[in-house]
């Protein structure tokens, strides 16, 4: 009999309820379009997350292998025909090859140094992206075939954002699964001790360069797996994938709800696109409200929401009255 950790028991039934989450709220078009937009963004969040989380380096440069993923399905699938189990395959092997190179650069350097290497690999991808016809240029890549994962006579495809959100949902669940894994293994605490003592590490036996080029080839194909899905959903890539605004987004979801929170990135991803597509500012005034959340949460909650909620539960248990305890009188006679 498999026993499962109390706390990993307790999200099967949330998976459940938030599967079923969208038809609950009307099963609109918009309703689904944004439920599909939040896995995938979740996705490509939780790839930083343990760059940035566990590893304690902040990469300015994921949106880098967000859109690797979303070419490289582009490119086969317009030009060679290529299903999305064969894109999905080209898309891990390209973003490991992509991070391979970049992390052997920069991973040499630390903190500012390696987030502004880092912030410069995506500006010459975003210039190479727009200028470079055989990526389709600024007018990117069109026609885009709908999702088929068909696999021995079983029909899985994906025409509409309703028919998608399975898929985007199956793909969060894997990820979050992996980052859970991740986090118990050798793999997450060596990445740990070197965020927090590399020093230590050495003297432990574990080798700080090649534990951050390893946590760096974990995180890219995650968020390269995003940039797969996306581009389905989109039936279109250009250099907009690299905007500015997707790594801030990024960085919100990871530093939001709290570092080290397994649901921290969805949940922070949910909050930000639910405004976004519910509460509109209009034009511009999102980007401003998101570009300000995240400079309010690292100037005065540098542990994220998590920060604040902590502190005042632990008030509230002091506030709590204490039991009384029951004692026995002996009547003397």
């Amino acid at each position: 009999m498999i026993r499962l950790p109390l706390r990993r028991a307790a999200l099967l039934p949330l998976a459940v309820i938030v599967l079923y989450l969208p038809a609950w709220l009307g099963g609109s078009p918009a309703i689904y379009s944004a439920a599909v937009l939040i896995a995938i963004l979740a996705v490509m969040s939780y790839g930083l997350d343990v760059v940035v989380s566990d590893l304690g380096e902040v990469s300015l440069g994921h949106t880098v292998f967000f859109a690797t993923g979303a070419y490289v399905t582009a490119l086969l699938s317009t030009r060679t025909g290529a299903g999305a189990w064969t894109t999905l395959a080209a898309t891990i092997v390209a973003a490991l090859g992509v991070s391979a190179v970049v992390g052997l650069v920069t991973l040499r350097l630390r903190e500012f140094v390696f987030s502004l290497v880092t912030y410069a690999v995506a500006v010459v991808a975003v210039t190479v992206a727009a200028n470079w016809a055989f990526l389709g240029g600024s007018d990117g890549l069109r026609g885009l075939p709908t999702l088929d994962l068909s696999v021995a006579g079983l029909s899985l495809t994906a025409g509409n954002d309703e028919e998608l959100w399975p898929y985007a949902f199956g793909l969060l669940v894997v990820v979050i699964y992996l980052i859970d894994r991740f986090r118990h293994s050798r793999l997450g605490t060596a990445a740990i001790m070197v965020h927090q003592n590399p020093r230590l590490a050495t003297m432990s036996g574990i080798d700080p360069a090649r534990v951050r080029l390893q946590v760096f080839l974990f995180s890219a194909p995650i968020s390269a797996a995003a940039g797969w899905l996306y581009a389905y959903q989109r039936a279109y890539v250009s250099a907009d994938i690299l905007e500015t605004y997707f790594l801030i987004l990024m960085l919100t979801a990871v530093v939001l709800v709290g570092r080290r929170q397994l649901l921290g990135p969805l949940l922070a991803t949910a909050l930000v696109l639910i405004q976004e597509k519910f509460f509109s500012f209009g034009g511009y005034v999102d980007k401003i409200v998101l570009g300000s959340l995240l400079v309010l949460v690292l100037a005065f909650f540098p542990q994220g929401l998590m920060g604040l909620v902590r502190p005042l539960a632990r008030l509230a248990r002091r506030r709590q009255p204490a039991s009384p305890v029951a004692t026995t009188l002996e009547n003397p006679k």
